[in-house]
């Protein structure tokens, strides 16, 4: 995956945003054309959970919060994702015995790992699907601007740190669409993190309801308290982990970033494996890395999760209250 040139994140950048405006105009059109399509509408209630940006803000942990939620609410929970990553390209159920991060993408793996999983490009085949197999509610990860299948709401997430980074259109920044236009079909706005770029007060008149949460290092940090520690994360923005292992008390003696979804060569375990060795220390990294590796090398592995801290611990509840409200079961 390439990352993204740095004036996407630069409010203050103004030269390349101007020469590529024509062409984000045509991305934006084309955007905001799409969605006069009607999607299918399953007999089952259908929550998104999406973004306004390439790149991650942190929708698997969302879906994975939302799945623990309607699990203990005894309802049968079906997950919907593109499977990012993956070659596996048509309806899918993802078979965690085997399917691999290379047939249906790193993020499916964990999904699956909670409830049944469905990859494939097209949202209404998988939900047909998923639908027949038993789902009585479909939770998709992404796929906000994929209008094939009729959503009864839509989470969006962004990234506290960074916002909606320049606020242009593809090429000229990272958004995937304009964002009034976003705003006003989504349901209501998660903020994870601190808002760090004003995005609450640049788009307050477009805003529907926010909700608040923090991103919280999971207990099996603890085990790490006084040990050295290689930390190494493959993500969109790998720096949100290992400052969740800082927040955590634990100061990793070096810290190594790669791509999002990157897939993980024989060289880079040796290299890895190496540098471990040589520090004495044991390799952390986060569950959708971990996925991307073969078996034999995971045990190599110390893997830290990260879950959502809701400022307002109702508030989950209250979507998916006005979610199963909105159509009988």
């Amino acid at each position: 995956m390439i990352r993204p040139p740095r004036f996407w994140s630069d409010p203050q950048a103004r030269l390349l945003p101007l020469l590529l405006a024509p062409c984000a105009a045509l991305v934006a059109a084309c955007a905001a054309n799409r969605q006069k399509k009607t999607g299918w509408k399953a007999a089952v209630p259908v929550l998104c959970c999406g973004n306004l940006t390439t790149g991650g803000t942190g929708k698997t942990t969302v879906v994975l919060d939302l799945v623990a939620r309607l699990k203990a609410r005894q309802v049968a929970v079906h997950a919907l994702t593109r499977g990012y990553g993956g070659c596996i390209k048509t309806t899918t159920q993802v078979d965690l015995a085997r399917h691999s991060a290379r047939d249906v993408g790193d993020e499916a793996l964990l999904l699956a790992q909670q409830c049944p999983t469905w990859v494939g490009g097209d949202r209404a085949a998988s939900a047909r699907a998923a639908v027949a197999a038993g789902a009585s509610c479909l939770i998709m990860d992404d796929g906000f601007q994929n209008p094939g299948l009729y959503k009864d709401l839509s989470l969006l997430i962004v990234d506290g740190a960074v916002g909606l980074g320049n606020g242009h259109v593809l090429p000229a920044g990272p958004l995937r669409e304009a964002p009034a236009a976003a705003l006003a079909r989504a349901s209501a706005v998660l903020l994870i993190g601190t808002d760090q770029t004003g995005f609450l007060t640049q788009y307050a008149e477009h805003l529907p309801d926010v909700l608040r949460a923090d991103l919280q290092t999971g207990q099996d940090v603890l085990s790490l308290k006084d040990k050295r520690c290689l930390a190494f994360a493959g993500l969109g923005r790998p720096s949100k982990f290992f400052e969740g292992l800082r927040r955590a008390g634990v100061e990793p003696v070096q810290c190594l970033a790669f791509p999002d979804h990157y897939f993980y060569k024989e060289r880079d375990m040796t290299h890895l494996a190496t540098l471990a060795r040589q520090a004495d220390a044991q390799l952390v990294t986060t569950p959708k890395d971990t996925v991307r590796f073969p078996l034999a090398f995971r045990k190599e592995l110390m893997t830290v999760g990260v879950g959502l801290n809701w400022s307002d611990p109702q508030a989950p509840e209250a979507l998916l209250d006005q979610l199963l409200g909105q159509r009988a079961l």
